[in-house]
């Protein structure tokens, strides 16, 4: 589990798809974590959970399977690139941003941005299939970075990106046209799980009265 605090970034050193097609294996740099990670810890590299595959004094590789390479844009990622980098929740420490699992739900892209004060607003593209989740003022995880919902429309939602955000995060370098990486609330995944069957129950007991007049 994770927060969307982002703790630093990394540098893509290299990204080697595997000989078979299964998959690649992803090198990042990242020194300030020197000795920090171990095999088999976990990760989120823009937001998207993997596993340390082989820890090294200026980073770590992990394997990506074909699925993750599916469902996220890290097999787009080429060396030099940077990464938002956060190590999963310790137990007993402070949740500062909001329940990110590193389960990237689908890939948008930036559709624009304007200057606001010493911040930015961010546009974004929203999936159909996410619209239901996404609430004004509700959180999202933008590449790993826990954000507010500022305004919602038609096939977007906003965010406003305080000058913190923009200069310790790669959310400052992306342009109109880039792909990001969203994670919805899982909270309201959850809630629409649980209320369905309760929906359904509704809908035939309509259904029977109707029948019954």
């Amino acid at each position: 589990m994770f927060t969307g605090i982002v703790e630093g970034t990394g540098t893509v050193a290299a990204l080697a798809a595997a000989a078979d097609g299964s998959g690649a294996r992803l090198e990042v740099e990242a020194p300030w974590l020197a000795g920090e990670l171990r095999l088999g810890e976990s990760v989120a590299v823009n937001g998207c959970c993997v596993t340390v595959a082989e820890p090294a004094a200026a980073g770590f590789a992990a394997d990506l399977v074909a699925e993750t390479l599916r469902r996220t844009a890290l097999g787009g990622l080429a060396a030099g690139a940077r990464v938002n980098l956060e190590r999963p929740l310790a137990l007993g420490g402070r949740l500062g941003g909001h329940l990110v699992q590193g389960h990237v739900d689908g890939v948008a892209k930036v559709l624009d941005r304007a200057p606001v004060g010493d911040g930015e607003e961010v546009r974004v593209e929203l999936p159909e299939d996410l619209e239901r989740y996404v609430v004004e003022k509700g959180s999202i995880a933008v590449d790993g970075v826990s954000l507010t919902v500022a305004g919602v429309g038609p096939g977007w939602f906003s965010v406003a990106l305080v000058p913190h955000t923009l200069e310790v995060t790669t959310l400052g370098d992306r342009r109109p046209g880039d792909p990001v990486q969203l994670e919805v609330d899982v909270v309201a995944k959850y809630v629409e799980r649980l209320v369905a069957p309760m929906r359904a129950g509704a809908n035939e007991s309509s259904v029977a009265g109707r029948a019954r007049r």
